[in-house]
């Protein structure tokens, strides 16, 4: 037996907002994240722009000893999370700890625990080395850290599918309920990669935008004249349960998670397929696995990063998926306001997606100035639309080739 799998509770925290509401609020009105770097000294830097989350105090959510033992990345999951199961009502001491799982993702884990170590060491010695590193940068840290914060003893674990972390999670979790292995799962992602290394290290990809004096043109995803995504941070967390389990606690319902579908590119490690055709794969899939047409899909919420490859592949990708539905689709790309947030994107676009459904409004993708010919589609240029939404569909593909597609339904019985 399978079973409906439906969304009670969402949080997150990101650089446009500390809530859902708040954040939900600055992306129909099309504002930007991006700024100056002031996690560090930036000023040597060939990048020095990115979409930081302003004003983060993790003492606000937990007791000051427990901030100073949580690298950024796992703080910032565990704020997500106290709003995602507050909505949801969700009290887990009150429910069989061991049906209620947890799946929280991360591209990268702890990078600046990894990275303010290894240069500690090399500067004082490996006797300087706290011995909170390891629990800090390792990836599995924030699901396991917020099973412990409240008593889930389900299956817990971290996916890494580079920048389909949280969309792969969120998925993992989609087929543990759906199955019964699980009544609920806490899923999402979290990443904090603006650092040094990070900064550095996407630059020299090629990947990063060096608009510095021109934050209010970067990132353009599917303009001509766009020169490559702006680093992001933060996390976002969505509570799935059974639908039965939801109405037994006579929960919220907020949206279906309605399908899902992964696939690999087998291509190269770092650049998408030309053609698009695992992201076509996947986008397939997941229709198939909700039951669901192309001719049902109301908005797309587009990988898009505003790199060259990436936008043409995912074009071509949606187009090859969709057929002639492809140029009547409104697509945007979200990650044009809040940057590209490795992992967590996924998952904070799986709540735009919610969102859109509940109150009918198609999110922009801003800096949108030039129309490139090879991206025909229609992307939602600089001003929210409003439109029923009742299927949305979310993109997530990341480096390793790998492609993950979320389909979220308007609930009804």
């Amino acid at each position: 037996m399978t079973h409906r799998v439906v969304i009670t509770g969402m949080g997150t925290i990101n650089s446009l907002g500390h809530s859902v509401s708040e954040t939900w609020e600055n992306i129909i009105g099309g504002k930007s994240g991006v700024g100056p770097i002031t996690l560090f000294d930036a000023s040597e830097m060939l990048v020095r722009i990115a979409c930081e989350v302003k004003g983060f105090e993790p003492e606000k959510y937990m007791e000051a000893r427990e901030a100073r033992r949580r690298d950024r990345f796992q703080a910032l999951a565990s704020a997500a999370s106290q709003e995602a199961l507050r909505q949801a009502g969700m009290d887990i001491s009150k429910e069989d700890p061991s049906r209620v799982a947890v799946v929280v993702s991360t591209a990268i884990g702890g990078l600046t625990t990894l990275q303010d170590a290894t240069l500690g060491m090399q500067a004082q010695g490996p006797r300087r080395v706290s011995p909170f590193v390891i629990p800090m940068f390792m990836p599995n840290g924030a699901a396991g850290l917020i099973a412990i914060d409240n008593g889930a003893k389900g299956p817990c674990f971290s996916v890494a599918s580079a920048c389909a972390s949280g969309a792969d999670g969120i998925g993992q979790g989609w087929l543990i309920v759906r199955s019964g292995t699980a009544d609920a799962a806490i899923v999402g992602a979290s990443d904090a990669t603006i650092t040094r290394i990070g900064i550095a290290a996407f630059d020299r990809l090629g990947a990063l935008s060096r608009r510095n004096d021109e934050a209010d043109r970067t990132p353009a995803p599917f303009d001509l004249e766009r020169d490559g995504l702006v680093m992001g941070e933060g996390a976002a967390i969505l509570v799935i349960e059974s639908l039965e389990h939801a109405r037994a606690r006579r929960a919220p319902v907020l949206a279906e998670l309605a399908g899902y579908a992964g696939t690999c590119d087998a291509f190269h490690v770092t650049a998408p397929a030309e053609n698009g055709e695992g992201g076509a794969m996947a986008i397939k899939m997941a229709l198939e696995s909700a039951g669901l047409r192309a001719e049902d899909i109301d908005y797309i919420n587009a990988h898009g990063t505003g790199t060259e490859l990436n936008d043409l592949s995912e074009t071509r990708a949606i187009k090859a998926a969709l057929g002639d539905h492809a140029y009547h689709v409104p697509i945007s790309s979200t990650k044009s306001m809040t940057g590209h947030m490795m992992g967590a994107t996924g998952a904070l676009e799986a709540i735009l997606c919610v969102q859109a459904i509940l109150d009918g409004v198609v999110p922009p993708t801003i800096h949108y100035r030039t129309p490139d010919p090879k991206c025909d589609l229609d992307y939602v240029p600089n001003q929210a639309r409003e439109l029923p939404v009742r299927v949305a569909l979310s993109n997530a593909f990341g480096f390793g080739g790998h492609n993950a597609v979320l389909a979220f339904r308007a609930f009804s019985d």
